[in-house]
């Protein structure tokens, strides 16, 4: 056991060193903003190069310092959380490849080999979900792998259009006449990434993964990366006209979904997985009305309180029996009191408490949107989420931390688990301090200075205070009804998204599959191919053999004869 708590914390020793020596560095790059492009020859072939582009500016070390600082706290959190995990080190060699992808991705500035990083960020996320090998992980993993080959085979077609260009290099591309299908490939290929509609349905299925995965995965690595390809391309993407409408809507679409999903939902995993569906509509939202550097600001918030809302809920369940239903919890507050210190600090962080880092980036954005040249009813939609947001956050309080205990009394032994402690703690300091620390790097990004009138400025926190208050009010154990109906159907299946993205295209590969096979292989190949050829060679050795044995048969009898006419001769 020594030896696998060493390995994984190891890793985590690694990587937090790494973001800490990266931080000077990165400080640096955001007070003297330069750019460097350093250009790798690989190999020479008469007139043909290979060549490697690495970009070095604020935004791929800032998102790289992030990517590990958080890597590294939810390896040290797994040196205790998979300590009894029979295939530790196989666990830990993933996260690092899961970590290296990231990187390439964030580094690489050209796009085939942007190809490296993304597909590995698929495959490896592929690995992880059905890690522990079971029909449900089997199925999800299934369900998230086919939703990112779709962009994987975006980001291929788009890398075929621009060979029009001449070149790949995402930092120096141009408007062209066929530049409007390349939008529209990466944006699909981000969404796919992202999750947003109608491709959401993966990440709430990716919680079967381990909670460690869940914590990395789906807040600082894999479900940004699709935004993150998006704040890269934004001067190309942006030329289009339809681009920034189109990812409003989408994107305020899937922050309705989440938020009103996650209302609904009573898996613990599953309700923050939809939080962070939300928040990814909102980064997507920030996007399409030309907030870039406010979007990678509400990316890098979110990633460190969404991280640290995993870890706590991952020690809630595990010291739960493995139960995720929140019915199933009550009164955690008293039994874990660290652990639900830190899920309260995360949990206010991701409504938009002020003076928590979420609220710094959250309230500009939302902010910002009041004063943009917006539709009133996508405005109304968004401040709308937000109070599901508040309301959600409540709910899960309300359901497993105060509530009456319903379940007998956990021990509190992983509340004395330094690899835990440390963590969370590590955590906790950045959800706190970071939303102030990132404002003052991100603020002279931001649009140009506007004013909003006093209504409108309190209008965030009135309509956080709204939600909370019709959380308080309505949402009792008894106040929806037990039973299934549609409505509760339909919003519970993230608007029929979930049974829709597997289902139907089962059935259909299943359903060609089975006629296939009865057609082809149990019907004309048993004619044609290596049964039917082996009955034919067969049938014609049997005649042949038969065509033989009588020919042998007609020769002898047309010798006795002529011995017989012989004979008769001889004696005339």
């Amino acid at each position: 056991m020594f030896s696998k708590l060493k390995s994984s914390s190891i890793s985590a020793l690694f990587l937090l060193t790494y973001s800490l020596i990266l931080a000077p560095w990165t400080c640096f790059f955001v007070m003297n903003q330069p750019i460097y492009l350093l250009e790798w020859n690989i190999i020479n072939i008469s007139s043909c190069t290979m060549t490697l582009t690495i970009i070095l500016d604020m935004i791929s070390l800032s998102f790289s310092n992030v990517v590990c600082l958080i890597s590294g706290c939810v390896m040290l959190f797994s040196s205790s959380y998979m300590s009894h995990d029979p295939f530790l080190k196989r666990f830990i060699w993933l996260v690092m490849l899961f970590v290296l992808s990231m990187n390439m991705l964030v580094f690489i500035s050209s796009l085939p080999a942007i190809l490296l990083g993304w597909d590995g960020l698929g495959i490896v996320s592929f690995a992880l979900v059905i890690y522990y090998q079971n029909m449900k992980s089997l199925g999800a993993g299934m369900l998230t792998v086919l939703a990112n080959r779709i962009g994987d085979v975006m980001i291929l077609i788009s890398i075929g259009i621009l060979v029009l260009q001449g070149h790949w290099i995402i930092v120096s591309m141009w408007d062209f006449h066929l530049s409007t299908y390349v939008v529209l490939t990466i944006t699909i290929a981000a969404m796919t990434k992202s999750a947003q509609i109608p491709f959401s349905a993966w990440l709430p299925a990716a919680m079967a993964a381990p909670t460690p995965v869940s914590a990395l995965v789906h807040s600082s690595t894999l479900v940004t990366a699709g935004v993150f390809l998006l704040i890269r391309f934004f001067p190309f993407l942006s030329q289009s006209s339809l681009f920034q409408p189109s990812l409003l809507f989408i994107s305020v679409l899937t922050l309705l979904m989440a938020g009103i999903g996650a209302n609904y939902e009573n898996d613990l995993k599953k309700i923050i997985a939809l939080s962070t569906l939300s928040q990814l509509g909102v980064m997507m939202m920030s996007l399409a009305m030309n907030m870039v550097y406010l979007s990678l600001f509400h990316l890098y918030t979110h990633a460190l309180f969404k991280a640290l809302l995993f870890l706590c809920a991952g020690m809630i369940i595990h010291n739960n029996l493995n139960g995720q239903d929140i019915r199933s919890m009550g009164l955690i507050s008293s039994q874990a009191p660290v652990t639900v210190a830190c899920l309260n600090i995360a949990n206010l962080s991701l409504c938009g408490a002020p003076f928590l880092s979420g609220f710094y980036s959250k309230d500009l954005i939302l902010e910002t949107s009041l004063a943009s040249p917006t539709s009133g009813l996508m405005v109304l939609l968004i401040f709308l989420a937000t109070g599901m947001t508040a309301a959600y956050s409540l709910r899960l309080s309300f359901c497993s931390l105060w509530s009456n205990m319903k379940t007998p009394p956990l021990h509190a032994k992983a509340e004395k688990n330094l690899y835990v402690n440390w963590a969370t703690t590590v955590l906790t300091l950045a959800a706190i301090v970071a939303g102030a620390l990132f404002q003052s790097i991100f603020l002279p990004f931001s649009p140009e200075p506007f004013i909003l009138p006093t209504m409108y400025k309190f209008l965030t926190i009135i309509v956080i205070l709204l939600g909370l208050f019709l959380s308080a009010t309505f949402w009792e154990a008894d106040f929806f009804p037990k039973k299934m109906n549609k409505i509760k159907f339909f919003f519970t299946t993230m608007w029929f998204l979930a049974p829709t993205s597997a289902q139907p295209l089962t059935k259909l590969s299943m359903l060609l599959g089975t006629n296939l096979m009865k057609s082809v292989d149990q019907g004309w190949l048993e004619i044609l191919g290596g049964q039917g050829a082996f009955a034919s060679v067969s049938k014609g050795f049997v005649m042949n053999q038969k065509f033989q044995i009588k020919s042998f048969n007609f020769f002898i009898l047309n010798m006795l004869f002529f011995v017989m006419m012989i004979l008769l001769l001889m004696k005339i």
